[in-house]
């Protein structure tokens, strides 16, 4: 919100935000006749989708009070949108207007009394936004008089000559509104007004560390030399920004991230002497190889060669013994850097001055807190990958010299070739942009004759990227299959105008330019929308290539799939949709750039967010955050034993499911390529230091900690005390976990099968095909909950006869509880297996097995069942136990929340926003329960859809990292205590012989 003063003194609360679909009919009522005059008739709703940028000016209520949009190409029918650079040369001889810098005014409306000082408004903040903005022009062939407040605004331009085409032309430049910043090198005459930025913009922290060295910032000015720097910004000669650099660094503390494309930072020393007489100064140690020798060091060297000249035989033995010549670092650092908050955006001013001071330094590099949102300074950089052993609380950022230079996107020629074959070799990409551009440059289209467009990128008249595009020809099953229609209107997008994202190469350096570079390529082949399929990584049918992935998906959007109707089609006939909505097609995960995305930023998300366990809780959650249209989170981690849940085979698909998903709705989702899995499981949780320990060995550091594990079925305790009477075989208890003297650590029968997982699952099937299916002894299922009948009917589809089947039902846990809810139904179900021939033994617990023989047990022979009631025991042959009895949590989940004291009664305890007692750590799904001062134990997480409990996890976590959502309210006393309800139904299913069994609950 943001005062307006009009003309006649009043002054209005506005507000400036991006244009939408909705403001059309406002924006229609606002066109008079100037307006028509100067821009011609116009569709709005069609210049909306087809705007780089559009702003409105609303007021309090919302109201439309003014707009503007804005195209990288001048108004239709002037000049073609690929050739205006040469017309605005050729006419006005503006040679540093480039696609980079340059935007064209295509419609500006507002209400009499707010146009002047609404376009001004308007103005100032897209050359705000947009940093690398310098001229706005206003081209138009429509020769109507501009209205006043464009003529106060725009400028008009002097044509070299009164040839060609009759148009009227006005031009912007960034100084009237937004000018470049001053920058020169710090003095101490500057320190209190760089004192007085900090004091306003940085932390407590760091404040207090400047209050106790109240003259740092005058010793580091005074400082400076070849290897520090530090300088200011000044806007009318105030100081506004400060910036302080160095070239004396230790790259050895950023080997925790992966720099081996930007050649390690470091660079080829031309005089080893002098890199071996460097010294080791400054804090932390010196970087590797700095040219920082002590002036008497050469003498002393060539003191000790004149008065011992080795023989030629030691001089070949040194020689063999050298090591190879040292590298030098390549790279200087930001220290320091603060800026006041109305020039931040003006913040890339500093680069080309601090390369300038550092001419022999190609990069420059800045750390920053994970936890910390990322500074515009930082539009000029590219985020280093981390390394997944990294422990640094930090996020390491790199600008390249080169990237300062002027960057254009032009078709690719044949000429291109061998500049492009050089180009896949040093990003070691695969063959088939090559094999595309060959087609490209051919015949046009690839080998199944679908058009092919390429274009290169060049800096410097260097060949660094390559884009290749191809038309979208399943634009039916897209928007079938997914919601697309969510980002922009499809009836507005000609089918000729949407194309696919086929080959994406671009130097790592220069990849913070790939949004421009998209822009770009949209207008050059004259689409509006640009799509791009990623197939999961089993295989893909398309061999595309886009590198670097994370630079593409910085730039588009990730589009939701639609839930699909399964259609009749045999029964449809002629009636059935058409086929190309209903083929089947691989899954992949579909993303999109239009026109007016490519100046909408993204906000990045550095925050180390790491989930424990592959529930459904917790892919429910990790899939809010990865569809987040306007966020990036690049730090997202799963630990899970086996990774992401693999799609058991038919056959092995041993356990009930929820229903809520399916495997092609996993596949279609963007979490393979946006979500870093950990194949390992939690053993310890440092709180202090916050990282967990995995089984592994390694630690996992993490800002927000998430446990979603869920239960799992124990594996059974089988150990005896050699007594006469041998204890009952059963699971472990919290006492017994906690203890440790368990001995379930040692291996487990080979047939003893604890099932938990799909790839419990498929190792069940393997181990069942080789060692018990084609035999005839017995298997027994233990258990009582409903994966216990899914067990016994997969069996039966598998070919075992039921009399080979034992299942036995462990007791309820509480009077009349049944896993089906329904004493009815569980009749019905017990009555349809006992058809089967199925023996069913039900109150039984597990007594012991082999008879009550010592461990170790190879294999289990037999097992003996224990009714408590009455004592009566049940002896069965065993050939393969199936366990599926006493689901809990975890051992080591259970262990690494006890030791390190979060309250756990038998779950760990939450409250109504899913916070432990650590607000680093938050817990859902059936691993949790309410405190018992909610009195809620009823309305915990396990009795509700576990989809939609990720869900509200998202939600409850989101306004921590989104900054268009307000903080939640703080909850009144009698509010404090209420617990969510959820709304989604849970869905169970069961089909034994020709019973069928469905359950839907929902509160």
């Amino acid at each position: 919100m943001m005062m307006l003063t009009l003309p006649d003194g009043r002054e209005e609360a506005v507000t400036l935000r991006r244009s939408e679909s909705v403001d059309a009919a406002a924006i229609e009522g606002l066109m008079g006749e100037s307006a028509r005059a100067v821009f011609g008739r116009i569709n709005v709703i069609h210049l909306l989708e087809k705007a780089n940028l559009a702003v409105t000016v609303a007021g309090e209520e919302d109201q439309v009070l003014g707009h503007a949009s804005f195209f990288d190409h001048p108004v239709g029918g002037l000049v073609d949108a690929t050739q205006w650079e040469t017309f605005v040369q050729k006419h006005f001889g503006a040679g540093k207007c480039t696609t980079l810098n340059t935007l064209f005014l295509h419609l500006f409306v507002a209400q009499p009394d707010f146009a002047s000082p609404s376009l001004k408004e308007i103005l100032r903040a897209v050359f705000n936004s947009v940093v690398e903005l310098e001229f706005v022009f206003l081209l138009s062939p429509h020769l109507g008089d501009p209205e006043v407040a464009l003529k106060e605004t725009f400028k008009p331009l002097q044509r070299r000559s009164d040839h060609g085409p009759h148009f009227i032309s006005f031009m912007c430049r960034r100084g009237l509104f937004c000018p470049m910043l001053r920058i020169r090198s710090a003095r101490v005459e500057d320190h209190d007004d760089i004192m007085r930025l900090f004091e306003e913009q940085t932390s407590l922290q760091l404040n207090s560390q400047l209050a106790q060295r109240p003259f740092f910032l005058s010793e580091l000015i005074e400082a400076q030399d070849l290897l520090k720097q530090t300088a200011v910004c000044e806007n009318d000669s105030v100081t506004v920004g400060f910036l302080s650099a160095t070239s004396d660094i230790d790259l050895q503390l950023l080997q925790d991230f992966d720099l081996s494309e930007f050649e390690g930072l470091f660079g080829q020393s031309e005089d080893n002497n002098d890199d071996n007489n460097s010294s080791t100064s400054g804090g932390g140690g010196a970087a590797e190889g700095a040219p920082q020798a002590t002036p008497t060091q050469p003498e002393t060297n060539q003191e000790a060669e004149n008065a011992e000249q080795p023989s030629e035989e030691q001089q070949q033995e040194e020689a063999e013994e050298a090591e190879p010549p040292e590298e030098k670092p390549n790279a200087f650092a930001i220290q320091l850097f603060v800026i006041n908050k109305t020039f931040e955006m003006r913040s890339a001013d500093f680069m080309p001055y601090v390369f300038k001071v550092f001419p022999e330094m190609d990069y420059c590099v800045m750390t920053v807190p994970t936890v910390s949102s990322e500074l515009p300074l930082l539009q000029s950089f590219v985020r280093a990958p981390r390394r997944t052993t990294s422990q640094l609380p930090c996020e390491l950022y790199i600008c390249s010299r080169s990237s300062l230079s002027s960057v254009e996107v032009k078709p690719a020629v044949p000429a291109d070739r061998r500049a492009v074959v050089r180009l896949v070799t040093e990003l070691r990409a695969n063959e088939a942009p090559l094999l595309d551009f060959k087609m490209y440059c051919e015949a046009g289209v690839d080998r199944e004759g679908r058009r092919l467009q390429a274009y290169v990128v060049r800096v410097n008249r260097q060949l660094v990227g390559l884009l290749i595009l191809r038309d979208e020809e399943d634009l039916e099953y897209v928007r079938a299959r997914f919601n697309v229609e969510s980002f922009v209107y499809f009836s507005q997008h000609a089918a000729e105008e949407q194309a696919l994202l086929r080959h994406f190469l671009l130097q790592r350096s220069l990849q913070h330019l790939s949004r421009h570079v998209l822009k770009d390529a949209l207008r050059l082949s004259r689409r509006s929308c640009l799509y791009l399929r990623v197939y999961p990584p089993e295989g893909s049918p398309e061999n595309s290539c886009v590198h670097h992935l994370d630079a593409v998906l910085n730039c588009v959007v990730p589009v939701r799939p639609r839930r699909q109707i399964v259609y009749p089609l045999e029964s449809l006939g002629a009636n059935a949709p058409s086929r190309r909505i209903t083929q089947d097609q691989p899954p992949f995960t579909l993303s999109l750039l239009s026109r007016k995305l490519t100046m909408e930023p993204k906000v990045v998300i550095n925050a180390r967010i790491v989930v424990v366990g592959a529930s459904a809780t917790a892919l429910s959650f990790l899939e809010v955050l990865c569809f987040c249209p306007h966020l990036r989170f690049n730090n997202l981690t799963l630990v899970s034993t086996h990774g992401f849940p693999g799609n058991s085979p038919e056959d092995a698909a041993f356990l009930s499911t929820s229903h809520a998903s399916s495997s092609r709705d996993f596949d279609q989702q963007p979490l393979h390529y946006c979500v870093s899995v950990v194949a390992a499981k939690m053993v310890a949780i440092n709180r202090k230091c916050r990282f967990i320990s995995l089984s592994t060995g390694g630690r996992l550091s993490y800002d927000h900690l998430v446990l979603c594990t869920g239960l799992q079925y124990q594996v059974l305790c089988l150990g005896v005390n050699g007594g006469d009477d041998p204890p009952p075989a059963r699971s472990p208890t919290p006492s017994d976990l906690l203890n440790d003297p368990l001995p379930a650590r040692s291996p487990a029968p080979s047939n003893l099968l604890t099932l938990n997982d799909p790839h419990d699952c498929v190792a069940a099937r393997c181990w069942l095909s080789a060692h018990f299916l084609k035999l005839q002894n017995q298997a027994v299922v233990y258990g009582s909950s409903l994966d216990v009948f899914t067990v016994v009917e997969k069996l039966l589809a598998l070919g075992v006869a039921g009399s080979r089947l034992h299942l036995v039902l462990t007791p309820p846990s509480g009077p009349g509880t049944s896993c089906f809810g329904d004493p009815a139904v569980e009749a019905a179900v017990l009555e349809a297996l006992s058809w089967t021939e199925v023996q069913v033994h039900r109150d039984l617990l597990l007594l012991h097995v082999n008879d009550g023989e010592e461990e170790p047990l190879d294999l289990l022979t037999s097992v003996t069942f224990s009714r408590g009631t009455d004592g009566e025991q049940l002896r069965l042959e065993c050939g393969v136990l199936l366990n599926l009895s006493n689901r809990g949590v975890d051992r080591d989940a259970f262990r690494s929340i006890n030791d390190s004291f979060l309250v756990f009664d038998s779950r760990l305890v939450v409250d109504a926003s899913f916070c432990t007692n650590d607000p680093a750590i938050f817990g859902a799904g059936p691993l949790t329960k309410f405190s018992c001062g909610y009195h809620a134990d009823r309305w915990s997480h396990a009795h509700f859809s576990s989809r939609q409990v990720g869900q509200e996890l998202a939600a409850a976590l989101l306004p921590m990292f989104d900054p268009t959502l307000e903080a939640p309210e703080e909850p009144s006393a009698q509010e404090e205590r209420l617990v969510p309800l959820y709304q989604q139904p849970k869905i169970q299913g069961l089909m034994v012989g020709s019973c069928r069994w469905a359950s839907t609950t929902c509160t």
